[in-house]
């Protein structure tokens, strides 16, 4: 045992002094801060102000049409708004929760309550929620239509509220801005000179002039004459296919205009189909696996049920790690002949036990500063408030799933483990080595391909099945672990799993013991199975 522990302390050194393995490490964090960063600044830096030409032969639906372009802008800017407020009174929030002592418990019974007034809400409109304006429309009463006086108002007010230390609030730029016509251009032009003159500038070729400056023009929108009588298509030009935000908001004005005309021709107050809109038929879950009294299914049941897919996904990344350095480090000290050296003063078993074992430690020291940066992020991000998302997977993850994914967790790896270490051993380059990795990565894929599937039907026909193919069993069992599987196929799947891991070994063994010292090309498949017939272990 000793020789197995100093050969695995060896495995573990050699790999965590590598450049390889500082990158891994450093690399995670960095794109875990992009990932959350550059969205965020995408959104509000990223994309500059869309300038847009807006010719309507309809003057009511050229108003509509303005006034959506308006409230984009403004959802924007309150947007904005938000998050400065939020980041301002965040030290506020903190001390309240700490004074009230809500636990992560507490925390999903209030949100589930939340959840529940929010199904049974009324139609009721928020005139200051820019996203329910722009969904509902010409549907908003008339005196909810913020003027610009208005509208600074409130954003004055609002501001005025926050402590007198806050930093200045930045008002981002306008999403969308509305240009002029090319000079020598007139509303009364005709659609195709319309184009014909934009063209170019919609094209990129040209900068259009505006405002003294000369920009790039986003969109041009033509709104034919009667269109909210005769209901005729408008007409739109952007070569940006993706951003359909302006379409969808002008196209959405339009439409609610001509639904609202219609509702008064034949007396049907738009109030009440608002109304009627909202209501809706509400379910309570049960789920008759729990006790007596305890039926229901609430919030805290829907995380549990989809919690082990995060699970399924750090073996899964674990396996793949474990593959590369297993991989690397047996096939460049068998062409290094340092393996020789090795077997000089251990048996081959003792070998493969230490390297797997070695490189095991350094999967796991990975994944814990992985997770630990992970924390000192949210930390960051969040302040010591982000502690309640420990407490909130504390409060979700029990003990029974814990002990189950742990379990899957060290099997699962071992299993993979002792494979690739003896492919490894029959392999002299990275080249040969690829060809034996491409099946394996295939068989890898089945349960990555099925981690959403499993969930909506833990204990049917192909999760059962899949559970008895020892190469997914971990993967399929941990991820049905939530959903309380039959005790029998928990126990029975274990133990395969053992007795498939000590096989794996022992073939792995056998391999390992004449391909470590192997030179020239890999073996062919009858050599291999000559190999496994031989006494030895």
């Amino acid at each position: 045992m000793s020789r197995i522990f100093r050969v695995a302390m060896r495995e573990y050194l050699e790999n965590v002094k590598t450049k390889g393995f500082w990158i891994g490490i450093l690399l995670f964090p960095v794109m875990i801060w992009v990932m959350m960063e550059v969205p965020q600044f995408l959104e509000e830096k990223g994309i500059p102000t869309r300038h847009v030409v807006i010719v309507s032969k309809d003057a009511e639906a050229g108003k509509l049409a303005r006034q959506r372009l308006t409230l984009l802008n403004r959802q924007k800017i309150l947007f904005s708004l938000q998050q400065h407020i939020a980041e301002a009174t965040e030290p506020m929030r903190q001390e309240m929760l700490e004074e009230q002592e809500i636990d992560a418990a507490e925390l999903l019974d209030r949100l589930e309550v939340g959840l529940e007034q929010m199904n049974q809400g009324s139609a009721e409109i928020n005139p200051f929620n820019p996203k329910q304006l722009i969904d509902i429309g010409d549907l908003v009463p008339e005196e909810y239509l913020l003027n610009d006086g208005q509208w600074l108002a409130m954003r004055n007010l609002m501001l005025s509220q926050l402590p007198k230390d806050t930093a200045e609030f930045v008002e981002p730029d306008a999403r969308f801005m509305e240009v002029s016509l090319l000079p020598g251009l007139t509303d009364q032009a005709t659609d195709e000179e319309i184009e014909e003159a934009l063209r170019p500038y919609l094209r990129a070729e040209k900068l259009y002039p505006a405002n003294g400056r000369n920009v790039d023009l986003f969109a041009l929108v033509l709104i034919p004459e009667n269109v909210l009588i005769e209901k005729k298509p408008i007409r739109f030009w952007s070569s940006n296919l993706a951003d359909t935000d302006l379409l969808d908001a002008i196209t959405g004005a339009l439409t609610d205009k001509v639904r609202q005309m219609e509702y008064d021709d034949r007396g049907i107050s738009p109030s009440d189909v608002a109304e009627i809109s909202q209501l809706s038929v509400r379910s309570n879950n049960f789920n008759p696996n729990k006790q007596v009294g305890e039926e229901k299914v609430g919030i805290r049941d829907k995380i549990r049920q989809y919690a082990p897919i995060g699970f399924v996904y750090l073996l899964w990344i674990a396996i793949f790690t474990v593959a590369q350095m297993l991989l690397n480090n047996t096939i460049e000290e068998k062409s290094n002949r340092i393996i020789e050296v090795l077997l000089s003063s251990v048996t081959t078993n003792e070998l493969l036990l230490g390297k797997v074992f070695g490189v095991a430690a350094v999967g796991v020291t990975m994944q814990l500063a992985w997770i630990g940066s992970l924390i000192g992020i949210m930390r960051l991000k969040a302040g010591p408030g982000a502690e309640w998302v420990f407490d909130l997977m504390a409060a979700v993850v029990s003990p029974e799933l814990l002990i189950g994914f742990v379990f899957y967790f060290i099997t699962g790896y071992l299993f993979y483990a002792f494979l690739f270490a003896g492919i490894g051993s029959i392999c002299n380059t990275i080249k040969e080595a690829q060809n034996f990795m491409g099946p394996m990565m295939l068989i890898l894929m089945v349960p990555l391909g099925t981690m959403m599937f499993i969930p909506n039907d833990p204990n049917g026909t192909i999760a059962t099945v899949m559970s008895w193919v020892p190469p997914w069993t971990p993967f399929i069992m941990m991820n049905r672990m939530a959903a309380n599987p039959p005790m029998t196929e928990i126990v029975a799947t274990a133990i395969m799993l053992v007795i498939s891991v000590l096989v794996v070994f022992w073939l792995s063994a056998k391999i390992f013991r004449i391909g470590v010292l192997r030179t020239g090309q890999p073996p062919k498949l009858m050599e291999l199975l000559g190999w496994l017939k031989s006494s030895r272990p």
